[in-house]
């Protein structure tokens, strides 16, 4: 039988025995359990099904919806130097650097060394070298290693994948921590805002208050008035007082918040101006629901990305029960005497090459025992991405229910100042006729700022959900163009995994 041939057949024989060992092994039983939701499998609430009706996504500053150039300010400060956001970006730099040391991997692999050493042998006529006892030579040597991993099984290129999905994912929550942000400085500006409209209403009822007190004292100076009148008039003077040095105190706070947000001292926040926000347009939405909604959130693409980096997982540890084939070589110079330089010659060369083979036989359940954690991981991921997608269902939905409600209430609240100050009003020309007392006045009074103060807190309450909404629908980040097929989310097809995910059906008796 020709030579070339009985090669071959010791080849083939050796990989059918490699293969046979490696059975000893087993995967199955092995596999995930978890299958993702798909959105559209889900049903979504009257308040999505309603919004559908609008065809248009949140852009991606949305923030411009209130019409306040300070607050655009700001935001572009917090998003240049917020250090949550460093963090962010920092962490998505050091995803793209392990992706490429997975990658580096896959690729032929070389590294030389080199060594010059004096060497003094020992003078010993029992374990002494023969002629070199007591000698001193040269003992150099200069090599050249190669290696190469054939990757039969596909675990570097698994693994890289790996690394490439990871950093994917750190992209996506880098973009939900600036939404997330670009919401903190909007709801701590509408506080702001809201701290001044307070403090408007308190001074108005102190200056009404102040009013009051001068018209009893010089209705008492007339002799038509009492004394009682006027310790009624100044008894609320020092609680809307203390209620103006809270509201001082209140804008403060907010300011430093603000400028913390920025990245920046407290004495930054001395700088911020009275807020103008005026939401003048309603926030439109897409017209496919729940699918395009879901999708573009930043935090259900990091899930998505989460499951394809596991699924890679359990490729990696699946490839670990089959042998493993690298190609290696080295290219050297070794000599032990001589001059310094004389192993550098050519009848000192030397090299090697061939495959190098690491087989699995018995390991104590070593590799059973990492396919289970990788398929374990995996049903992890896809939990908490149906989590996710379930949860931003109903954060869409809250949203949706919460802004009508505010519309709503704005309404009202609106009706009620309205009658509230024609009541303050009437019992105001009554008291100065002599027709009420001052308690009518007082009441009437209460009942005004009371409203009013309700009045501004919706008006708050209202540009909140606004915001909340648009990080709900992912604020116009469009992150969902970024995101892992359906293929690739999946669990490797092993027969494991086929049989526990499509399990045949029982036959009828």
């Amino acid at each position: 039988m020709p030579r070339c041939i009985i090669g071959t057949l010791q080849a083939f024989s050796a990989c059918a025995l490699a293969l046979t060992l490696s059975g000893c092994i087993g995967t199955w039983g092995i596999a995930p359990q978890t299958q993702t939701l798909q959105a559209n499998t889900l049903s979504p609430s009257a308040a999505i099904e309603q919004a559908a009706t609008d065809a248009h996504w949140p852009y991606q500053q949305w923030w411009r919806a209130y019409r306040d150039p300070q607050l655009d300010h700001w935001i572009a400060m917090a998003l240049a130097a917020n250090p949550s956001l460093a963090i962010a970006a920092a962490r998505v730099r050091q995803a793209r650097a392990l992706a490429g040391l997975a990658e580096s991997a896959e690729h032929l692999q070389g590294n030389g060394q080199a060594t010059l050493n004096r060497h003094n042998w020992p003078d010993d006529p029992f374990y002494g070298p023969g002629d070199l006892s007591g000698a001193t030579t040269w003992d150099n040597n200069a090599t050249l290693g190669l290696s190469y991993a054939l990757d039969l099984w596909g675990r570097e290129r698994n693994a890289s994948e790996q690394a490439v999905d990871q950093a994917h994912r750190q992209v996506a929550e880098a973009r939900q921590a600036q939404l997330e942000l670009q919401n903190t400085v909007v709801s701590v500006y509408i506080e702001l805002s809201l701290h001044y409209a307070r403090r408007d209403i308190i001074k108005a009822q102190l200056a009404q208050q102040e009013q009051i007190l001068d018209l009893a004292q010089r209705r008492l100076d007339a002799g038509i008035g009492t004394h009682l009148e006027v310790s009624q008039a100044q008894a609320p003077l020092p609680e809307t007082h203390r209620q103006l040095d809270s509201l001082d105190e209140a804008i403060v706070l907010a300011t430093h918040q603000l400028a913390a947000l920025a990245g920046k001292g407290p004495g930054e926040g001395a700088q911020l101006q009275r807020p103008s926000l005026v939401l003048a347009a309603p926030l439109t939405l897409p017209s496919r629901l729940p699918a395009e909604l879901v999708g573009q959130r930043p935090d259900v693409v990091a899930s998505r990305w989460q499951v394809a980096a596991q699924a890679r997982g359990i490729d990696m540890a699946h490839a670990g029960f089959f042998p493993n084939v690298d190609l290696i070589g080295s290219l050297g110079f070794v000599a032990t005497g001589g001059g310094p330089l004389a192993f550098l010659t050519g009848r000192k060369f030397n090299y090697t090459v061939g495959p190098a083979v690491t087989l699995p036989i018995f390991d104590g359940g070593r590799l059973r025992a990492q396919l289970g954690a990788a398929a374990a991981d995996y049903d992890v991921a896809v939990a908490r991405y149906n989590q996710t997608v379930i949860g931003a269902l109903k954060d869409i939905s809250d949203q949706l229910v919460r802004r009508e409600s505010m519309q709503a209430q704005a309404h009202f609240a609106a009706e009620s100042v309205a009658a509230a100050q024609k009541t303050y009003d009437i019992a105001m020309v009554a008291y100065q006729r002599g027709l009420t007392d001052y308690l009518n006045v007082l009441n009437a009074q209460t009942l005004l700022f009371r409203q009013q103060q309700v009045q501004q807190q919706v008006q708050a309450a209202r540009l909140i959900a606004h915001a909340a909404l648009v990080t709900a629908l992912g604020g116009g980040l469009q992150a969902g163009s970024d995101v892992p097929d359906q293929e690739r989310q999946a669990p490797p097809a092993t027969p494991a995994t086929l049989a526990i995910l499509n399990p045949k059906p029982r036959a009828r008796p």
